[in-house]
């Protein structure tokens, strides 16, 4: 695109039909100063740049659905709010869970002798085990290997979003499968544990 060429009218125009210079051209116009506006979102780096990346990647996704008379620079900057909220709301569930059954870990250990608990533990290796691919090995980084989601995320080379989709679909489908025995022992799944999967 020519320089007399970039008016904001052109670029969305030139997007929506696929240009790829054009997308390109608001990439590199736009990257940094929407990172620093995560960054001040989520106040974490890496999970700032995930946002940005996940907006930038989601704006050539869906460009046939723009306008051609938006405002590039306020779409962008409300992409990546939004994106910041869908994360936060995502990692926020996974806490919610996880506060929901640490709960219940007084009364195991007043109800559960050792003989229950080693049985349990059996049980939840097994379903663990059973987990989709993707599901298991981020479960696993995050219960057995104690990783943060951010470090899953550089370890694995996938956002920070993706490693809590993971995290939220393990705890449903356990939950699912484990259903009324979850009370009393999913708290084995709230810290790092010696799993032998």
């Amino acid at each position: 695109m020519k320089k007399d060429q970039l008016t904001e009218t052109n670029i969305v125009s030139q997007l929506i039909k696929g240009d790829e210079n054009a997308y390109a051209y608001l990439v590199d116009l736009y990257y940094d100063s929407l990172c620093i506006y995560a960054n001040n979102l989520a106040r974490d780096h890496f999970e700032s740049e995930d946002i940005v990346q996940n907006v930038t990647v989601k704006l050539w996704q869906r460009r046939h659905k723009l306008s051609e008379d938006i405002s590039i620079k306020n779409y962008l900057y409300k992409s990546v709010y939004n994106e910041f909220v869908d994360s936060y709301r995502k990692h926020t569930a996974v806490s919610a869970l996880e506060k929901k059954y640490i709960e219940g870990l007084d009364t195991f250990y007043e109800t559960e002798d050792k003989k229950d608990t080693l049985l349990l533990k059996t049980l939840i290796e097994k379903e663990i085990a059973q987990l989709p691919n993707k599901c298991r090995e981020t479960f696993l980084l995050s219960k057995r290997d104690g990783l943060t989601y951010t470090e899953i995320a550089e370890y694995k080379n996938i956002s920070v979003n993706t490693v809590e989709n993971h995290m939220v679909k393990a705890f449903s489908i356990l939950r699912e499968k484990l259903k009324d025995k979850a009370q009393s022992f999913l708290f084995l799944l709230l810290k790092k544990i010696d799993f032998k999967i």
